[in-house]
């Protein structure tokens, strides 16, 4: 979803505007912690604040360009769409909906009346490592690869992954194409493809 569909990371853009900019990378960057530990204390970081002042923050965040005809286009051809992301529930659902995708997978911030609790019921609850057998990240992307294919009956070898970060690679590389949307070395080097403009995906599809 960041950085792939929306041209900007919610969470720092939320953080920029609410003030707390400075704690979100000092999290970011502490290498003592698994990654899903860190985003564990992020929420925690994030007790009182209210949910519909993230929303709204975050719906400024304009997609990147072409993706609302790619995503239609899609649809139009018959071919299933879903978002998987190491970002919040309430926020991914909200680009579900207005895109129109099929499925959405995140992390849940527990809310109480609009106050976010501190709590996070992270994705991946069985801890499972990534492509690589040593990070642990809030959210297993290939195994949401693998639980959304039994879901629609095909094999992984069948399905598209595309995404532009680290937590991106597990499921890029199991995916029968996988592509890399702009992102780092790394990341172009685990795929299939490589493109700088989301309209390009039509083109392998």
């Amino acid at each position: 979803m960041d950085g792939t569909l929306l041209k900007d990371r919610g969470i720092f853009v939320i953080a920029e505007k609410k003030g707390f900019l400075d704690d979100l990378i000092r999290y970011i960057r502490d290498n003592s912690m698994e990654y899903y530990e860190r985003s564990i204390k992020i929420a925690n970081m994030l007790k009182g604040k209210k949910q519909s002042e993230f929303l709204k923050i975050f719906r400024g965040i304009p997609f990147n360009k072409n993706v609302e005809h790619v995503i239609a286009e899609l649809k139009n051809r018959g071919i299933i769409t879903a978002i998987a992301t190491d970002s919040y529930t309430f926020l991914v659902k909200d680009v579900k909906n207005r895109l129109g995708i099929d499925y959405a997978f995140g992390n849940d911030l527990i809310v109480d009346n609009d106050i976010i609790t501190g709590e996070l019921e992270i994705h991946n609850k069985e801890l499972a490592k990534d492509f690589s057998g040593n990070s642990i990240y809030s959210i297993c992307k290939s195994s949401v690869l693998d639980q959304l294919c039994r879901e629609l009956g095909i094999s992984v070898g069948e399905a598209v992954a595309i995404g532009d970060g680290i937590v991106d690679i597990g499921m890029i590389k199991k995916a029968g194409l996988g592509i890399a949307y702009k992102g780092s070395e790394k990341v172009k080097k685990s795929a299939d493809v490589k493109i700088n403009d989301m309209k390009k995906l039509l083109e392998y599809i």
